[in-house]
């Protein structure tokens, strides 16, 4: 199975990465409404789920992927330590607070609110999901960075966001 993976990942790295954005942004919905919601099935917002795999497969996907790709490329050091860090301080202080601004206004525009809607969402939400971005990633992505190759690193990403989601999700609910 991993070596079908594999293949297929190799051939269409962003399509498979987006797919499996989708459904952990979707999955990780579920947990928020289910695990620490506690809304039960029958008060399951669905569209709150589709809203969030729509801008994991249509936004985040493609965005992490490429991003992964780029600074892949762009930091070459002799010196892997300083290039483990070069990559871990972009990641943290350059792309994460562009995307969750983003993750904001997306699920502010699927959602259908107005400008200002969304604005009042950046204000109420952004600085402590930023905070806790601090909390967890940048562990995360100098581990990421050091070891996995460059196909799986957002696999391992997702895999991570599962509970970043579900936090992500319950934060723009409250927002």
């Amino acid at each position: 199975m991993f070596a079908a993976y594999h293949r297929v990942l190799t051939k269409r790295p962003i399509l498979v990465q987006s797919l499996s954005t989708a459904v952990l942004f979707g999955a990780g919905d579920v947990i928020a409404q289910q695990a620490v919601e506690k809304q039960g099935w029958q008060k399951h917002d669905f569209q709150r789920t589709f809203r969030m795999s729509a801008f994991g497969g249509v936004f985040a996907g493609p965005v992490l992927s490429t991003w992964y790709r780029f600074i892949d490329k762009k930091v070459k050091t002799t010196n892997k330590f300083q290039g483990l860090v070069t990559k871990v301080v972009l990641d943290q202080f350059v792309f994460a607070p562009f995307f969750i601004a983003a993750f904001f206004t997306g699920q502010g525009i699927f959602e259908g609110k107005s400008i200002d809607e969304i604005k009042n969402k950046l204000s109420t939400g952004y600085t402590t999901a930023l905070i806790g971005n601090y909390k967890l990633w940048p562990a995360v992505q100098v581990v990421n960075f050091y070891f996995t190759p460059l196909n799986y690193r957002l696999m391992v990403t997702n895999c991570v966001a599962l509970g970043w989601n579900a936090y992500l999700s319950v934060l723009n609910q409250r927002s």
